[in-house]
């Protein structure tokens, strides 16, 4: 995580510069950071909004394209230094209008991401930069509250549990990390070659329920080979919060750079925000896990079994009444390819 000392730093210019002025412009303030290039706390006038400016020697060109846009904040290139010195200058800003609430956590994540890249060169400060304000712009996309609610934070658990059961089977961190597409809305929580995993989490003692979304969710002649994994979660004192469960594999990627980075991002876009991570309590006892193999007689609806004049359906089954039988971690990463 970043300094205190960085993120009190931020904040205090940005109360230093005030909230307007008359004139056009940039009104900025150089903030301490570790990785190398320049960090400035800005406002943009006339309207005063909050803006983080970084400012680079060596990069020379960014294409207006690649820059992202929308959601209560934007990135801009600035076409001169506001510092009056040579360096190249991105400003990410809020947008008039925006959460300043929203911006500020935005941030300080940021400002946490560049303080892990003491050794990056400039290239890599700036992609690493622009790829976690995309998963905050996903992150807006989807959720307008900042903080989960009961059922999504459960399902993230089980969803992180089932990451975690992955790499302690032997399944690559960087192809398990680039499989998870549960926080980016897919239809399958984890997508491996040909097939697929969908997670279901339940906190019921007694049966299994768990709602299926689609006619596509469990059709596998769309994936194949496609597993659901059953997880069963209690609410006890001795379990684990969501966050700890996130620290938890945060450590088994210690070593593994991109994979690391892109958990930190998925984790935005699912809506875990690093700033309102003190505030999920409910913790979370792991019951048990089962890998089910969505084939034969397993019940489920799909296009191929419902009459053409059914467009859509949502329906809800009892994984305890399908009569399934659990076919293991390993076994199912290794007819997927992936252990």
């Amino acid at each position: 995580m970043a300094a205190p000392s960085d993120i009190e730093g931020l904040r205090a210019a940005w109360r230093a510069l005030g909230g307007g002025g008359d004139g056009e412009g940039w009104q900025t303030i150089a903030v301490s950071v570790r990785a190398p290039c320049t960090l400035l706390a800005g406002r943009r006038m006339p309207g005063g909004e909050e803006a983080v400016l970084l400012g680079f020697h060596h990069v020379t060109t960014i294409p207006d394209a690649h820059l992202p846009q929308g959601h209560g904040f934007e990135v801009l290139r600035l076409p001169a230094d506001p510092t009056g010195g040579d360096h190249l200058v991105l400003a990410l800003t809020r947008r008039t209008g925006g959460s300043p609430e929203f911006f500020g956590m935005m941030a300080e994540d940021l400002l946490a991401l560049l303080d892990g890249c003491v050794a990056e060169p400039e290239e890599g400060i700036l992609r690493h930069f622009l790829s976690r304000i995309r998963a905050w712009q996903d992150f807006m996309d989807r959720h307008k509250e900042g903080m989960l609610s009961e059922e999504a934070e459960q399902g993230l658990f089980g969803e992180l549990m089932m990451l975690e059961r992955m790499i302690e089977a032997g399944a690559p961190a960087g192809s398990i990390m680039n499989a998870w597409q549960g926080p980016l809305g897919g239809l399958q929580d984890f997508v491996l070659g040909t097939g697929a995993i969908e997670v279901k989490t339940t906190l019921s003692a007694g049966g299994f329920p768990v709602t299926i979304s689609s006619l596509e969710q469990l059709d596998e002649g769309l994936r194949q080979p496609l597993f659901v994994a059953a997880v069963r979660l209690a609410l006890d004192a001795s379990g684990m919060t969501l966050p700890a469960m996130a620290d938890i594999i945060r450590g088994k990627l210690q070593n593994c750079g991109t994979a690391q980075e892109l958990f930190e991002i998925r984790l935005i876009q699912a809506g875990l925000l690093p700033a309102a991570s003190g505030q999920y309590a409910r913790r979370f006892l792991h019951v048990s896990h089962a890998m089910l193999a969505v084939e034969g007689d397993f019940p489920r609806l799909m296009r191929a079994n419902v009459h053409r004049a059914i467009r859509k359906a949502r329906y809800e089954i009892d994984l305890d009444l399908t009569g399934a039988v659990d076919v293991g971690m390993r076994h199912a990463l290794e007819l997927l390819g992936a252990a």
